[in-house]
């Protein structure tokens, strides 16, 4: 054992010994994080004490504060000191919602419908992609609101007060759900567009409603595919109509005749 409060010794599967940091507090033991050194692990925990007394600190403190304490530590050990709730991952509690810190730059709003699911599965970021590990797959959080992975901001999806860390509920707006559709509006009136990327986009058609757009999309891929084009391209799967209504607008709906010309050409 390591001499110093708040720190234990430990050994890698090599033999490489290490210190362990961590604290006891409301009944909890809430390990603090790994260091090579035991001065730092002690610093650790004298970070997450002097944290725990001094409750002016609050979760945006982290920067103005030179410590050792892993930043998510310190978020975790302020909201279990502030809102008595312990949360493994870094979590604040506001009222009807709470703050995921990722970093001290990047603070993301959820509703607390959410919390639960966020309690047991931490964000990672890759590029401008933010998601979660489930059932061993990377799940993006877009996907939790119903869109698509092929979704582009500004296009398929909005936040509604401009603050894409917002991930609230009522602030994401969906406006294109289906693949190959975007809405556009004619005379102020809102139309389906309906393309397909063959070589380059063919506008498979214009459609009244969201559901006939994407329809018309799996009836033109599917069109290519009995025509022999070798391409695999993704199915609308449309929960709003039942089976017999499906199959009405996939006979009614039409393509376009350019598009029409090019299944010909195929032959």
């Amino acid at each position: 054992m390591a001499g110093l409060p708040g720190v234990s010794l430990g050994s890698k599967k090599d033999g490489t010994p290490y210190f362990r940091a961590s604290i006891t507090y409301k009944g909890k033991h809430i390990s603090l994080g790994s260091f090579d050194d035991e001065s730092l692990a002690h610093k650790a925990y004298l970070d997450a004490y002097e944290l725990i007394v001094a409750t002016h600190l609050g979760p945006d403190d982290y920067r103005e504060n030179a410590v050792v304490l892993p930043f998510e530590k310190w978020i975790v050990l302020t909201n279990f000191r502030d809102n008595g709730l312990y949360i493994k991952t870094p979590i604040y509690l506001r009222k009807n919602y709470f703050d995921y810190y990722y970093s001290p730059e990047l603070v993301l709003k959820f509703d607390i419908d959410d919390l639960f699911y966020y309690s047991n599965h931490k964000i990672m970021k890759r590029g401008s992609h933010l998601f979660v590990a489930e059932y061993g797959m990377q799940t993006t959080i877009l996907s939790r609101y119903g869109v698509k992975s092929f979704a582009v901001p500004g296009r398929d999806f909005e936040f509604s007060n401009g603050d894409s860390s917002d991930f609230r509920y009522g602030n994401i707006i969906i406006t294109n759900r289906y693949y190959g559709v975007t809405k556009e509006y004619r005379k102020g009136m809102p139309v389906f567009v309906t393309r397909i990327h063959i070589n380059g986009d063919y506008i498979i058609g214009r459609y009244p409603t969201e559901e006939e757009a994407a329809i018309a999309y799996n009836k033109a891929s599917e069109s290519l595919s009995a025509a022999g084009f070798k391409k695999d391209f993704p199915e609308n799967y449309v929960e709003t109509i039942d089976e017999i209504d499906y199959a009405r607008i996939y006979h009614m709906v039409r393509l376009s005749k350019k598009f029409r010309n090019f299944l010909e050409s195929l032959k």
